[in-house]
């Protein structure tokens, strides 16, 4: 009996590692994320998305929410930083629903578009589009 216990917390002292060891290689998978989107390189976002999604089989809407920039979310950094090719993509890739839910500080980001004067972007034009 203390044989299977012993084999038993060893199984999960082992499957807590590998899970811990995972999160932080998603995290540090995402590391330049923001960099990307606010320097508007859509290849370079798509081919990261595309690895995070082979390797951790994870989408957008997955990791979106705990990602920030300076705390702002993804689409928010885009509109800000006038990267309208990454925006757009982040958009397309969203499913609809979710654009629609409340963000972090509980604002929807139809509501943040609207308050930061930005209705005339393109990207928010997409979000609109969208919804």
């Amino acid at each position: 009996m203390l044989k299977i216990a012993k084999i038993s917390f060893l199984a999960a002292a082992l499957g807590f590692g590998f899970h811990s060891s995972a999160s932080a290689d998603v995290t540090e998978a995402l590391a330049n994320i923001c960099t990307i989107v606010q320097a508007d390189d859509k290849g370079e976002l798509r081919k990261k998305m595309r690895d995070v999604e082979q390797d951790y089989r994870l989408k957008l809407r997955d990791y979106y929410t705990g990602v920030t920039c300076d705390g702002n979310s993804l689409i928010r950094t885009a509109l800000l930083n006038n990267a309208i090719d990454s925006g757009t993509l982040l958009v397309k890739k969203m499913p609809k629903g979710d654009l629609a839910e409340p963000e972090a500080d509980g604002k929807t980001i139809q509501a943040w578009i609207s308050e930061n004067g930005l209705q005339a972007n393109p990207i928010a034009q997409e979000v609109m589009s969208r919804i």
